[in-house]
């Protein structure tokens, strides 16, 4: 009898504790269940803190949280992707309007005006000719730029001879540097460096860094060309001169999609904010990086690595 008692009371007070055990995890279950229906009503994305013995407990809030950080993070992505955008539409707007102003203006003047001579008439035909090219740049690196970020362009890699290209893209630059005034410093070893990359787009990152320096860092009447190898299996590619420079606060923003800025460089497109996005997107599909350093009026440079071949 005394045997079956202790036996009583030792399953009674299992089952008190069970009881308990119960209650306060329905508890917390219940303070969770409470605490994401505010967070998702409110989108703060706050963590849930509970402070549980329950191994359980805590393995599911511990999920929990990486689950609201991971939602934190993607909507901060979302409406920055957002008002990226926004400003992208803002941007085009603008710099469609502007050479389409002209356009129509030069247009309604050869249609309305009959005293223009000869001369006259050809040069407002030769300015429209100039901003319909304009907004066709515009259209075609806005374009360009949406097909390389949806992947929808494949780049074919293949082994490229990077001193020849080079050789010949500062060949064809030579006489409109030397025209605006600027000394050319080109270094490139007697040894041509291969590279796996794709012809076309690094024709276009050329034609892009080096347009960019000189209508930015002309004013430093320098612009320089440097290729050399480097210790990690991978070429280094520089375009530099000694202009103006990018204030150091804006050094990273400078490849953000439509950045834009007053007395921006990044403006290659008659203001578009797509030339050096196009070009960081292109040298990043070759399997390769870019970057910015610059100190205004001693050395603006931007820097590519490209795997050796």
């Amino acid at each position: 009898m005394i045997l079956l008692a202790i036996l009583t009371v030792v399953l009674l007070m299992i089952v008190i504790l069970l009881a308990v055990r119960l209650h306060k995890r329905s508890r917390q279950l219940a303070y969770i269940h409470q605490k994401l229906g505010g967070i998702l009503e409110e989108g703060t994305y706050e963590r849930l803190l509970v402070f549980s013995s329950d191994a359980q407990i805590r393995l599911l809030l511990g999920d929990i949280n990486d689950l609201l950080d991971y939602a934190h993070r993607t909507g901060a992505r979302y409406a920055n992707q957002e008002k990226e955008i926004r400003n992208m539409l803002s941007n085009i707007s603008h710099d469609l309007k502007t050479p389409l102003t002209v356009v129509m203006g030069y247009s309604e003047t050869l249609l309305h005006s009959s005293s223009l001579t000869n001369q006259e008439r050809e040069g407002m035909i030769s300015k429209i000719q100039d901003k319909a090219q304009e907004v066709l740049r515009l259209i075609h690196s806005f374009f360009d730029l949406a097909k390389l970020e949806s992947g929808d362009t494949e780049l074919a890699l293949t082994r490229i001879n990077l001193s020849e290209l080079c050789r010949v893209k500062m060949l064809s630059f030579y006489e409109m540097l030397t025209n605006q005034g600027l000394q050319v410093e080109l270094s490139i070893p007697e040894s041509d460096l291969f590279v796996t990359g794709n012809e076309d787009a690094l024709d276009r990152v050329l034609d892009n860094l080096i347009t960019n320096a000189m209508r930015y860092g002309a004013d430093g009447k320098v612009l320089g060309l440097l290729l050399e190898p480097t210790n990690h299996g991978e070429v280094m590619l520089q375009i530099w001169d000694k202009g103006k420079g990018i204030p150091e606060k804006e050094q990273d923003r400078v490849f953000e999609r439509m950045y834009t800025l007053e007395d921006s460089r990044n403006r290659l497109y008659h203001g578009s904010g797509l030339g050096l996005t196009i070009t960081k997107r292109l040298v990043e599909r070759m399997g390769g990086r870019i970057e910015l350093r610059s100190v205004p009026y001693e050395r603006t440079s931007f820097k590519i690595s490209l795997t050796s071949r």
